[in-house]
């Protein structure tokens, strides 16, 4: 059901607005809309702008408790503000100066790491670096050589330069090492190696010992300064850890304070004499709005304006069911909120969805599984699916023992009702047809019918002319279609049709009503002119919508054959199954086939029936009367945040 909303207007002084949203928001759910918006013809209002001064220290303590590895309960507490603030300064500066030595260790980290992907290349050159980076008539030079281009120099230029290239690494790409020269040929030496597209490799003078020895050396160190980070980041972990209760509240209050704060953003705010208001316009629910002007009548400072439903603004939706229908909230919400004049659809959804999840999937076996995997699995996960398959499952069961099935065996239970595949029905015209697809039929007409009469309830809550009289799926389309229905059964059974005359007014006036709707409409509202454009035209685009609207009656009955085919189907696959078994042969049972094959028919036929039920839902029953077009009501604090900190 759509809880009922009352529109509110709360005035007082403007110093008292966090008074006002501390006592009493907290306790009573409001639903804000813009007050400069609503009160848009009145005169020397002004938006509430003031910088929220908790926004800062809540993003600091929302980054230290986004750290806590999170625990299964937590229980934060409202803490005075002062409290509050304080936690947050003294966290912050232990924090930062952990995070600072992390962060310096990290970039001498980064510095060895460097200097080890220099020199790692060169650990085969077994001399002192410091020796030759201190070369007095002899030059060097560190670097790498593409390795064909290196097989090439070695070959064709290397003998004829005077120089030493010592070959230190190598892998498919490159060649490391590094090449000598006298000191006064270095230049020539050096643009030859250019020209073999020598890369050079500059070593820093910090390196002691031979490059293996400083290698190993930076490895050491490297270790120690990774042994360092890790001691302070389980230092930071603990801190945090032994300040989770702290932190944890600090956030819960910094958050009450900094939403109670962000009220302005909704607030206006007015002057009278030396005196400034705000003004705070908002719904609350029936319950709520009585009960809070009730306990405002003693206070002084607030004044509350309550108008109710109906002046013309636009209410919010909130929707209330019972614990047992409230998974199926779940399937309105993906078409769309009722809007606040609208029907509430979750019981009839509920209804439907699980009548019809039965008739399509009939089966006692299955559906106790469905009931008991999709209960234990609500519980551990409280995923609504899973309660809306095992509130199915129960009508499983039932049309289980209507078509005597139990885990695909047919002979286990007697039908209560009939067998899917062989239960047949003689129609007149027609001949033998299968009696689920009679049934199924049957029920889709009826359900057609229902929820024509939703939609007209619903064109009379919101004062729609067209759609209580002339549409097609309006009393018109009701008239016709119900028409059809008696007809069809009339004939069916073998009993007389009405008279020429009866049939007549049945079909053809409501017919030539939806085709006239707009300028009957028109008519009735008093509206001119009667048809807009040329008469031609529009007879002719009425005609067209006419046969569009008979052929959309007919597919939406048709659609429902698919109930009928999918307890057949349901039935066939479980006999191929047994046949694989060798059930039904009368040969030794294969029990393994049997238990694998009532998983796969199970998973993917139940999932192929959820998916063909909700488009049935969607498709042939919400398009007649549903719209959908609400918005959900959003309170701006939850009851549980109070000013005392208690849920």
């Amino acid at each position: 059901m759509i809880v009922k909303m009352k529109f509110l207007t709360i005035t007082g002084p403007k110093e008292d607005i966090d008074r006002i949203v501390d006592t009493y928001f907290s306790r009573y759910e409001i639903h804000l809309e813009n007050a400069l918006m609503e009160l848009s013809t009145v005169q020397e209002l002004t938006p509430y702008l003031e910088i929220n001064p908790y926004r800062e220290d809540l993003t600091y303590i929302q980054k230290y408790a986004d750290m806590l590895p999170p625990l299964q309960t937590e229980s934060p507490k409202k803490l005075p503000l002062e409290k509050a603030l304080e936690i947050t300064h003294a966290v912050e500066k232990k924090v930062s100066e952990i995070e600072g030595e992390i962060s310096r260790l990290h970039q001498e980290l980064d510095g060895v790491m460097e200097s080890l992907r220099i020199i790692q290349p060169f650990r085969n050159l077994n001399y002192g670096m410091s020796d030759i980076l201190h070369f007095q008539f002899v030059g060097f030079r560190f670097g790498k050589i593409e390795k064909t281009l290196y097989e090439k120099f070695s070959k064709y230029v290397y003998d004829s330069v005077d120089t030493i290239f010592y070959r230190c690494h190598s892998d498919e790409e490159y060649v490391w090492g590094v090449y000598f020269a006298p000191k006064s040929l270095i230049h020539k030496v050096d643009a030859i190696y250019s020209s073999m597209h020598f890369e050079r490799i500059f070593i820093p003078d910090s390196y002691e010992g031979t490059p293996q020895e400083a290698y190993q050396h930076l490895e050491a160190k490297a270790r120690t300064l990774q042994e360092d980070i890790d001691r302070q980041k389980a230092a930071l972990d603990a801190y945090l850890e032994n300040r989770r209760q702290d932190i944890l509240s600090t956030r819960y209050t910094l958050q009450s304070f900094s939403k109670g704060f962000d009220v302005r953003k909704a607030a206006a705010c007015t002057k009278e004499k030396d005196y400034n208001f705000y003004i705070l316009c908002g719904w609350m629910s029936k319950a709520d709005a009585d009960a809070f002007q009730k306990e405002i009548a003693a206070d002084k400072d607030v004044i509350c304006i309550v108008e109710e439903h109906g002046s013309g603004k636009d209410a919010p939706t909130k929707l209330k069911n019972p614990p047992i229908l409230k998974p199926f909230e779940m399937f309105v919400r993906m078409y769309g909120l009722p809007a606040y004049n609208e029907m509430d659809p979750t019981w009839f959804v509920a209804l439907t969805y699980s009548f019809i999840f039965g008739i399509m999937f009939g089966d006692v076996g299955q559906g106790l599984c469905l009931v008991l995997g999709g209960a234990l699995l609500y519980k551990l996960k409280k995923l609504d699916l899973a309660a809306i398959l095992s509130l199915a499952g129960i009508f499983s069961v039932v049309f289980g023992f209507l078509y005597g099935s139990f885990f695909g065996f047919e002979e286990v239970l007697p039908a209560l009702w009939l067998k899917p595949m062989t239960a047949m029905t003689t129609l007149p015209f027609i001949g033998t047809l299968n009696t689920v697809f009679v049934a199924a039929i049957a029920f889709g007409m009826l359900l057609i019918l229902i929820t024509m009469l939703f939609h007209i309830r619903n064109a009379f809550r919101a004062k729609d002319v067209e759609g209580k009289w002339f549409d097609q799926n309006a009393l018109a389309g009701f008239i016709f279609y119900l028409a059809v229905v008696v007809t069809v059964v009339l004939y069916m059974t073998g009993h007389s049709l009405p008279a020429t005359a009866v049939l007549i007014v049945m079909f053809v006036v409501p017919l030539i009503i939806i085709m006239l709707k707009e300028p009957i409409t028109r008519l009735v509202t008093k509206q001119s002119p009667a048809i807009e454009g040329g008469k031609g035209m529009f007879l002719v685009q009425s005609f067209f919508e006419l046969f569009e609207i008979m052929l959309t009656y007919l597919s939406n009955t048709l659609s429902f054959v698919r109930m009928g085919a999918f307890a057949v189907s349901h039935a066939a696959m479980m006999e191929v199954v047994l046949s694989l078994a060798g059930a039904a042969s009368g040969e030794q049972i294969n029990w393994l086939v049997i238990i694998l094959g009532n998983i796969f028919v199970c998973g993917m036929e139940g999932l192929i029936v959820c998916i063909q039920v909700l488009r049935l839902e969607f498709y042939e029953m919400f398009s007649r009367f549903y719209k959908g077009s609400g918005r959900e009501f959003s309170p701006f604090l939850k009851k549980e945040i109070s000013a005392k900190g208690t849920k």
